[in-house]
């Protein structure tokens, strides 16, 4: 009996001296977090520089008479053809990409000279052989413009875009001159250079590929409007009053090859902290 008593007491110790261990334990320490890694610093935004080279095949809608002096009213004129040779040009640009389907740049380019020509029928009102001007000369150009394009979405790596663009075009015409046949054989005429400025505008539809995060290609088709460039003042050699021409409706249809580098760093994958437990 005293045997039960002793282990009864003992018992009763144990427990209440682990009762007071359990009171004696803290809680759980607050969770701590790794430090969160700084942001990446983004360099140049949604800045991007872009450089194209490609070919125009260029037209004139007409060889436009333009002189202080009228025409004689008893010949008739008409330009029975004309005719631009194919241009290549090279350009660069600068432009923002402002969200994932609205971008805009400002590109300048140069416009190699190339050759033009018409051909200027004179008929005389009271009869005899017809008289032709045949005009021939060289341009070139430079053209500065300011465009707006609409990302139309991307699928594997391509992205399909519409844009306008205006601005300006700078044209200078070299070695103009008009050389006579029929009853006009014989007559000849030259113009110094000329310069002239004036409106342009222009449509574009293409596509780019995503060489990688930065890179971009693009192949484009490009309407291009430059307005009417002065041919030049044509002196006859003959002493006939001088005279000028213009290009009228001068423009373009351009395939071009372009490249855009993106400025801006590629965007990070999100960061996701440890949850860590320190006791």
């Amino acid at each position: 009996m005293g045997s039960l008593k002793v282990l009864a007491v003992a018992g009763l110790v144990a427990a209440a001296s682990t009762a007071a261990s359990a009171a004696d334990l803290l809680p759980p320490p607050p969770a701590v977090y790794a430090p969160e890694a700084p942001a990446p610093v983004e360099i140049g935004g949604g800045w991007y520089l872009r450089g194209d080279i490609g070919v125009g095949v260029t037209h004139m809608r007409d060889f436009e008479y333009v002189s202080d002096q009228p025409l004689p009213t008893d010949i008739a004129y008409s330009i029975d053809r004309k005719s631009v040779n194919d241009q290549v040009f090279v350009g660069a640009g600068i432009g923002f990409q402002f969200n994932s389907w609205l971008r805009a740049d400002v590109t300048g380019e140069y416009r190699a000279s190339t050759g033009f020509d018409a051909m200027e029928r004179a008929r005389y009102t009271f009869g005899g052989a017809d008289g032709f001007n045949h005009f021939t000369g060289k341009i070139a150009s430079f053209v500065v413009l300011a465009n707006l394009y609409a990302d139309l979405g991307t699928w594997y790596g391509i992205t399909p875009f519409v844009g306008v663009g205006v601005g300006g075009a700078h044209h200078r015409t070299q070695d103009f001159q008009d050389i006579g046949y029929g009853r006009h054989l014989g007559g000849i005429g030259f113009a110094g250079s000329t310069s002239s400025t004036h409106l342009a505008f222009a449509l574009h539809a293409g596509l780019a590929y995503d060489v990688n995060e930065r890179l971009k290609l693009e192949l484009a088709y490009r309407y291009l409007n430059m307005g009417r460039p002065n041919a030049g003042t044509i002196n006859c050699e003959g002493g006939c009053d001088a005279y000028g021409y213009k290009l009228k409706d001068y423009d373009s249809h351009d395939i071009k090859i372009g490249m855009r580098w993106l400025l801006a760093s590629p965007a990070p994958v999100a960061y996701e902290r440890p949850l860590i437990r320190k006791y």
